[in-house]
């Protein structure tokens, strides 16, 4: 019998319907629910009676009682399996009703779509030496690996974070310093549970991921949203809309999505405002490392001289999304209070998938494989904007971006939503731009992801199928 089945089987004998119909009953909702399957063995009545502790004549009237229905079939010696024709059975059952699946913002499936964004460019991630790497971590396993490890992260890994973030994100910090988390949602939960409180005010771009303005309302903040312009988060707005706001969660080497870089006079007045009123900027940096005009520009937190900026990174765009890995940096006075707030909820992640991660760092693997990404995903942009507009021509509007890992791909007739359906009924996974807008939407366009094209007949082909839609 399966295991599943057995958990199933769960009898109460305090109510007054009796043994053998609880076990009838439990057999035909595996059936019909698609747990047992024609075909599959139920355990003798001998051995079924053993496990749930009852007489074999209780469990022998539910068999009789399921042989006569058609939901079982009696083989002599080869027992007793689930019928072969139970059609007849259970098409006068009515149709369990369920909610469709929500849409995830990241695509959510199991196989890449065409434009699906968040996703790194998988064909050139170096599968066989990640392989390599897992099994000498799995082979090195120790007794003290399997005793829980610290709800801060794995001690070397966050010491290869400190380390590649001086180099790479121009960020001096230790590495008591760093707490590893199991994703961007973790990331910003414990962030909230460390340092704000429900009620308060925190100031968000406009547009913004939406997820972020989900996760504030869920712990009881109230998101503003500031507008941004192509300088990134219009600080002066927001000093007018929520001068007294706690905190601003902000993206400022590619501003998610429209893709403007924070420029240096807002990355100064908003420092200045996180000082005088004792804010807090969360920084996330999300895909900071790839931007194809010049070499990637430092953090907002390497000129945090106040210690007012919470650095949010993550391995999900660099590495893959599966896996769930990120990490938070915070100043130094704050360390015992995120070590007390990590204390109380978990954010971490498997050990064996931390020391994987960190001997991909500390081997250099890691600072290798950012260096190609960046430069195979400013030729893939390139190559998807060259294929897409040779088909669309001027039916979308490129935005220009100088990195990250999306288009964006602006419509002129308020038609995004309706357009980025029909593209996903045809198997692609557009995002809406509109969507992301938490009050009126500014502009309408499309999200697309590029960085999974590799030519330009590729990006035509996909070209030719939104023009098709379009048509249509």
């Amino acid at each position: 019998m399966h295991l599943q089945f057995k958990e199933h089987l769960t009898l109460d004998g305090n109510i007054p319907i009796p043994l053998y119909r609880q076990i009838h009953q439990r057999v035909r909702e595996a059936v019909e629910t698609g747990l047992l399957r024609p075909g599959d063995r139920v355990p003798a009545t001998r051995a079924l009676a053993q496990e749930l502790g009852l007489a074999r004549g209780t469990v022998a009237t539910a068999y009789k009682l399921l042989i006569a229905e058609g939901y079982v079939e009696a083989r002599g010696q080869g027992g007793c399996v689930i019928a072969g024709r139970l059609a007849s059975v259970t098409q006068t059952r009515q149709p369990v009703r369920t909610r469709p699946a929500p849409r995830e913002m990241d695509g959510g499936a199991s196989t890449p779509k065409p434009f699906q964004m968040g996703l790194p460019a998988l064909d050139a991630f170096p599968r066989k030496t990640w392989a390599r790497l897992a099994a000498r971590a799995a082979r090195a396993t120790q007794l003290h690996h399997m005793v829980k490890e610290s709800c801060f992260g794995a001690p070397e890994l966050r010491s290869a974070i400190a380390g590649y973030l001086k180099i790479g994100r121009g960020i001096d910090c230790a590495p008591e310093q760093v707490f590893i988390t199991s994703g961007y949602r973790s990331s910003m939960e414990l962030v909230m549970r460390a340092l704000l409180a429900p009620g308060e005010q925190v100031w968000i771009e406009e547009p913004a991921y939406p997820p972020t303005v989900a996760l504030l309302r869920g712990a009881g903040l109230m998101p503003v949203p500031v507008p941004v312009d192509q300088e990134g988060l219009a600080v002066p707005l927001g000093l007018r809309l929520a001068p007294d706001a706690r905190a601003a969660v902000v993206t400022p080497a590619h501003q998610s999505p429209l893709g403007a870089t924070l420029s240096a006079c807002r990355r100064r007045a908003l420092l200045d405002w996180a000082a005088q009123e004792q804010a807090w900027l969360i920084e996330d940096d999300y895909d900071g490392e790839f931007r194809y005009v010049s070499r990637p520009l430092p953090a907002l937190a390497s000129c945090d001289t106040a210690g007012r900026v919470i650095h949010c990174g993550t391995f999900s765009k660099v590495l893959f999304p599966s896996i769930r890995l990120a990490y938070v940096v915070v100043p130094p006075a704050l360390v015992d209070i995120f070590e007390n707030t990590c204390s109380v909820i978990a954010t971490g992640c498997p050990v064996l998938t931390q020391t994987i991660v960190s001997n991909f760092m500390l081997e250099g693997y890691f600072s290798r494989h950012v260096q190609r990404m960046r430069e195979l995903y400013g030729e893939r942009r390139q190559l998807a904007i060259d294929g897409l507009s040779s088909v669309l021509g001027n039916r979308l509007q490129f935005a220009p971006q100088h990195g990250g890992m999306h288009l964006l791909a602006l419509t002129a007739d308020g038609s995004d939503k309706a357009l980025a359906d029909r593209m996903r009924e045809d198997g692609m996974a557009p995002q809406v731009l509109s969507e992301w807008y938490a009050g009126t939407p500014g502009q309408c366009g499309l999200l697309l992801g590029f960085t999974n094209i590799s030519s330009v007949a590729q990006a035509a082909e996909l070209g030719q199928r939104i023009a098709r839609i379009m048509d249509e």
